[in-house]
């Protein structure tokens, strides 16, 4: 039986929003990755069968397939093709399931998995500008409901869930604090030790210098300026800017295949696909999917939580990975050890795949083999991806 595996993984520095990255667009940001990809992993691009990309915000720079724009960009054959898909912030990890289910099933060879955002130039919410995408039978399923905004175009308020989620689990705001900082100092941490620049592609700028490192870690904060911090979602609330995902731009991507395939075209593998799932949960609190989806990717691949040497959580907000460890009783140690989105960002379309290819590197660096990805995603759902080493 032949399995689905992971030959290359790499990603951009994640720039913090009008920050380096301001100037490239996000058709050029995906080129840089998928010919960064193609270089260090050797495959010859004329291979790939497909690119799976993610992007939530597919209008502007972002519209017309920018899967396909991004290719053309890279200077790949055109006889690559590529689509664009929203999962919203779980969009690349979607991408990945869909890459792994399609050269399993036979029909592809190599496909490209990734996603970008550049939430500078095409800020969140652009595509809903114009419109009012919750239909009158939509919204009167939810009438009613503490969380839900009637009169708002997005009626569902993922800040607003963020705070609901603290309050049933009891999170203080102290707790909130606290996982903030330690992001910030884990991943200022893993910077200075080098351990991302292995998975990184410094980004060629305008200007003639290059972007090479990620620049939302915050070193000089402190638990007394997180402190200060206002909570904008509710007047008594307890989540801040300061224990939410940064507003972010950059790409990352990942080569799919099948072992076989691999062995007979020299591509060594990093790590098998073992399990992929999807769940979904209550979308007015928006945010708890994590739990089910992990549950169901224990459960189909036979596996109990103390067998996985490292989590990702995504930290949209502070609340969600907190609520997370409390429901699947996970070692906390184990659980986003190199920081995560409050520090390094969170490039919508983009954050499956550069916390996948985090994730695989931390795994190489210190011989785990197993490995779980989850995150929250508009809409009540989340992906969950077991890799294994091999």
């Amino acid at each position: 039986m032949s399995d689905a595996v992971i030959v290359g993984a790499v990603r951009t520095p994640v720039g913090r929003r009008k920050g380096s990255l301001a100037s490239v667009h996000p058709v050029d940001l995906s080129a840089h990755v998928l010919r960064a990809l193609a270089e260090r992993t050797g495959f010859d691009p004329a291979q790939v069968d497909d690119v799976f990309w993610g992007c939530v915000s597919q209008v502007g720079e972002q519209s017309w397939n920018i899967a396909r724009n991004g290719v053309l960009a890279a200077g790949w054959p055109e006889t690559v093709p590529g689509t664009t898909l929203d999962r919203q912030c779980g969009s690349s990890q979607q991408a990945l399931h869909f890459a792994a289910a399609t050269v399993l099933s036979g029909q592809a060879d190599l496909v490209v998995a990734g996603g970008v955002e550049s939430m500078t130039r095409v800020p969140m919410g652009s595509s809903v500008a114009d419109g009012m995408p919750f239909s009158d039978q939509l919204r009167a399923r939810y009438r009613g409901v503490e969380g839900f905004a009637d009169d708002a175009p997005l009626p569902f308020n993922q800040g607003v869930g963020a705070e609901l989620i603290a309050e049933r689990w009891r999170l203080s705001r102290t707790q909130l604090d606290e996982f903030a900082l330690a992001s910030h100092e884990k991943a200022a941490a893993a910077q200075d030790a080098g351990a991302f620049d292995p998975e990184l592609t410094p980004v060629p700028l305008g200007d003639g210098g290059k972007f090479a490192a990620d620049e939302g870690i915050r070193r000089e904060t402190s638990l007394e300026k997180l402190g200060e911090l206002a909570t904008p979602f509710r007047a008594d609330g307890v989540v801040t800017a300061g224990s939410a995902s940064q507003i972010s731009d950059g790409a990352a991507a990942l080569a799919v295949t099948t072992s076989d395939w691999a062995s007979r075209h020299g591509l060594r593998p990093l790590a098998r696909i073992h399990t992929a799932v999807v769940a979904a949960d209550d979308p007015v609190t928006m945010l708890t999917a994590p739990i089910p989806a992990t549950a169901k990717a224990l459960r189909r691949a036979g596996l109990g939580i103390e067998e996985i040497g490292v989590y990702e959580v995504n930290e949209a907000f502070a609340p969600v990975p907190l609520a997370w460890l409390a429901e699947t009783e996970a070692d906390p140690e184990r659980l986003n050890p190199r920081g995560g989105a409050i520090a390094l960002g969170h490039p919508l379309g983009g954050s499956g795949a550069r916390i996948m290819t985090t994730m695989l590197q931390h795994m190489r660096d210190n011989g785990i083999r197993y490995g779980l990805q989850t995150m929250c995603e508009g809409g009540g759902m989340a992906n969950a991806t077991i890799v294994e080493l091999v």
